[in-house]
């Protein structure tokens, strides 16, 4: 499958933690448009293919009654997919509170929230997303994430654990879980963990760019590289390298300047 190294985010400093919320187990950097039309059942059209005319026009169906929990959902998608993180929460928080316990609406708000930067709310608004009872394994996932962005990385990985025994081998829980291990610096156990996440057949363009990073850091850049490259055109596998140089470069600042450790975003559940 040929994809663009998608970028990574960046830590403004080792101690705190900026990752994005994006799809599990999927390349994109957020929730697919065939999410957004399977959440509003036969009603729904196929979405436009563009993120910005998808959220135009689930924008009109939810401002033409913004109480329905099917409009407001595939809107909040829709404004995810398109970057407007900060407009899905407003809107989806409206939603819950017009539909109190409507369990996909506060499934999408967590996401929402953690899209955000919002980690605690969001991992609280999950937790009443699913029950100890009936658990979502990409919901636990996402959990594990926001947990790991607020530094509880011991408390993630139970999360994570949680969601394989449930979903075992699923390539986007097994890369949260491999970046778990790089933010505390065990890189070994990191990339062991992003390999197995690799060999999977339906490991993603963001667990081969995550492993790479991973390895990367370990200071084989040449095997990086060979990661990076795999499958993709000239063009785009020099574009790659590029970008991974510069984002191990950034990871050996000076002593005394800003560290920004690179950190490849962790894939959220959609």
């Amino acid at each position: 499958m040929r994809q663009r190294f998608r970028p990574v985010r960046l830590l403004a400093s080792a101690s705190l933690i900026v990752l994005a919320a994006a799809s599990l187990g999927g390349c994109a950097g957020g929730p697919k448009l065939s999410d957004v039309t399977g959440s509003i059942g036969s009603r729904a059209e196929a979405a436009p293919a563009d993120p910005a005319r998808a959220a135009e026009v689930y924008g009109e169906r939810y401002r033409a009654n913004p109480r329905d929990p099917d409009a407001a959902l595939a809107y909040g998608q829709a404004l995810r997919a398109n970057g407007q993180h900060a407009q899905a929460a407003a809107v989806l928080e409206q939603a819950t509170i017009a539909n109190p316990g409507n369990k996909p609406l506060l499934a999408q708000y967590g996401r929402a929230l953690a899209d955000n930067g919002n980690f605690q709310q969001a991992f609280d608004v999950l937790s009443k997303a699913h029950s100890p009872d009936n658990p979502d394994w990409r919901l636990l996932s996402v959990q594990g994430t926001a947990l790991d962005q607020m530094g509880r990385h011991e408390e993630a990985r139970s999360y994570y654990a949680s969601a394989l025994k449930i979903a075992p081998g699923d390539p986007g829980v097994l890369s949260n879980l491999g970046l778990s291990y790089m933010l505390t610096k065990e890189l070994p156990k990191a990339e062991e963990v992003l390999r197995q996440a690799y060999a999977s057949p339906r490991a993603s363009a963001r667990v081969r760019q995550n492993l790479a990073l991973v390895v990367g850091l370990q200071g084989r850049f040449a095997e990086a590289e060979t990661i990076v490259k795999a499958d993709l055109p000239p063009d785009q596998a020099a574009a790659n390298v590029a970008y991974l140089k510069d984002m191990l470069s950034r990871s050996e600042a000076p002593r005394g300047a800003p560290k920004r450790t690179p950190v490849a975003s962790l894939s959220q559940s959609d």
